[in-house]
């Protein structure tokens, strides 16, 4: 048996929007390789040209977000989609995370610090022994222009990440 240094946990069904649904819209700060400003998902989606992928994941400098990020740069997401994820992290960790993981100027990071985008998706959880913080289940929606749900995926633990595959195939 594989000692992983870390306990997986159940999260449990999730109230979340679903392919088909659209998209909750939201305003917050939007961190590139240059700066950051409030910038709704519906501009970002009206904006692009191709899907919007949006990917909710851990705290910058946790192993998910950097293990995932290492997958979207791998795969080279941002060739066939505008990439954008979101989390609690301030855009200084959203600066460092872009830089460290080789995304800056291939993806954009919404900072949410208190967590209301999550629970506006139904995807908020309690951080295990920290209490009163929650941040985003790890999740990736995959919008059309008008923020029409093209793609769902929701982790239904923790740590959980999506099937990079089947997120490829809706690109």
């Amino acid at each position: 048996m594989v000692e992983l240094g870390f306990d997986v946990v159940e999260l449990g069904p999730a109230d979340h929007p679903e392919a088909g649904d659209q998209a909750p819209d939201f305003t917050r700060p939007l961190v590139n390789d240059e700066y950051w400003e409030d910038t709704s998902l519906s501009a970002v989606c009206a904006e692009s040209d191709d899907p919007v992928v949006l990917v909710f994941h851990a705290m910058d400098g946790a192993f998910p977000a950097t293990y995932l990020w290492n997958e979207v740069r791998d795969r080279g997401w941002h060739e066939d989609a505008t990439v954008v994820g979101c989390s609690i992290s301030t855009p200084y960790a959203h600066k460092d995370l872009l830089d460290e993981r080789g995304v800056a100027g291939e993806a954009r990071l919404f900072s949410d610090p208190a967590n209301g985008i999550a629970e506006a998706y139904g995807i908020d959880m309690a951080l295990d022994g920290m209490a009163g913080v929650a941040e985003p289940r790890p999740a990736v929606f995959v919008l059309d222009s008008d923020r029409t749900i093209e793609y769902a995926w929701v982790g239904e633990e923790w740590p959980a990440f999506p099937d990079y595959d089947d997120v490829e195939a809706q690109l």
